[in-house]
């Protein structure tokens, strides 16, 4: 495992999730409205959809497709359709202010 650089932080909307690409893997980096940013899958484990424009409520996102909820800091599945847990990835802020996500490289 490494820490990459995925964004700026102040570029995170709040209580929105926004995807990056890292080391071959989808993550979905939601920040909270108390400004906590977590990293998650970005991939529904009902179907696979894809968890962007999902609601963010407290430390939770919807799937916009069928209403499946997840915990975005154990990644456990919350609401039906989904069952399975979705991945989580260790997220911290640099103090330049990057967005670093810990994920096996390629």
């Amino acid at each position: 495992m490494s820490w990459i650089k995925a964004v700026k932080a102040d570029e995170l909307v709040m209580e929105a999730g926004r995807p990056v690409t890292l080391a071959g893997e989808t993550v979905l980096l939601c920040r909270l409205e108390n400004g906590e940013i977590f990293g998650v899958a970005d991939s529904c484990s009902h179907d696979g959809a894809s968890l962007e424009g999902g609601a963010i409520d407290g430390a939770s996102v919807t799937c916009p497709r069928h209403g499946a909820q997840f915990d975005l800091m154990s990644g456990r599945a919350l609401k039906m359709p989904a069952v399975a847990p979705i991945e989580t990835y260790p997220v911290r802020v640099t103090d330049d202010g990057w967005v670093e996500v810990d994920i096996e490289e390629a």
